[in-house]
């Protein structure tokens, strides 16, 4: 196992995520999680069992939003401080493009336009839905 790399481990890690995922959630719940993490990170094609949030009328300021506060309405940021600083040290992602400016902002209908991901750091990740 010490000399496993690449594809070799990253198998491994897929089948111990699965198992323990299993465990705790049951087969069902296990098998979403794998499908998202599919989805998310080799590109597969279904994102439908990725954790999503729903914006809310309230959450939009004369019909936008901005990346801020997705991020907090979508509770991958705790605060706009925070989201403010992934931002701006370019660890936030929109449908995989590089979101670099704060005052970045996005209608409903951008938001309802396609899938909306918004990916935070390597592993945080939510579909946008309005």
């Amino acid at each position: 196992m010490d000399k496993w790399e690449g594809s070799q481990l990253n198998e491994a890690k897929e089948i111990l995520a699965y198992e323990l995922t299993s465990l705790v959630h049951g087969e069902e719940e296990a098998g979403k999680a794998k499908e998202a993490s599919r989805a998310l990170f080799v590109g597969g094609t279904s994102s439908e069992n990725m954790p999503a949030v729903t914006l809310e009328d309230e959450d939009f300021k004369d019909g936008r939003i901005d990346i801020l506060g997705i991020l907090v309405s979508g509770g991958l940021a705790s605060s706009r401080s925070e989201a403010r600083r992934a931002v701006e040290q370019g660890g936030v992602s929109v449908n995989g493009e590089k979101v670099g400016d704060v005052k970045t902002s996005y209608t409903k209908e951008d938001i309802a336009a396609e899938e909306f991901i918004v990916k935070k750091g390597k592993k945080s990740f939510k579909k946008i839905l309005v």
